[in-house]
């Protein structure tokens, strides 16, 4: 009953369509493994202590401020009425410019230095063959056919489509 059924829908499958497909499987005939040569790249990180010079001198800003409020001090000390002001914003000037003066000299014209960690990658490079697969072979109707898969086949499974 069943290959009478089977056949009829083939049958009016041909008649109404412009191709048919069935299944069948062929024995794998050989399995081959195939490897890739690939380069592996291992990072070495090298590491060092390396003196860096560091600059002492400052701007003097700090300095400019202590010599002018002591200027300004020392020289609302000096003179009397309306050349009291004038004496403490020339105190003030005189005293920021040598505060300046003072702080830029005191760093001195040796440089200091300091311990700095430098680090530098490079790479090791070596080759390897690496595992990638199999390789399948079977016939069918005369025709070699290869699968690729992760494991070695028994069988190859095949779809089979005739177009007209």
């Amino acid at each position: 009953m069943k290959k009478i059924v089977m056949l009829g829908l083939v049958t009016v499958s041909m008649l109404f369509a412009e191709s048919f497909s069935w299944y069948d499987s062929v024995p794998v005939i050989r399995s081959e493994p195939i490897y890739r040569t690939v380069t592996v790249r291992t990072p070495i990180e090298e590491c060092w202590d390396e003196e860096v010079p560091v600059s002492r001198s400052s701007d003097g800003t700090l300095g400019a401020i202590i010599g002018g409020a002591a200027g300004g001090i020392l020289g609302h000390q000096v003179g009397g009425g309306s050349g009291k002001t004038a004496a403490t914003v020339g105190g003030a000037i005189i005293g920021t410019l040598v505060g300046k003066n003072l702080s830029e000299q005191s760093g001195g014209n040796e440089p200091a230095y300091r311990i700095e960690r430098r680090c530098k990658v490079r790479y090791k490079e070596r080759t390897e063959n690496r595992f990638v697969g199999y390789k399948n072979y079977a016939r069918y109707k005369g025709r070699e056919i290869v699968k690729f898969s992760d494991e070695p086949l028994k069988k190859i499974d095949l779809t089979i489509t005739v177009n007209y």
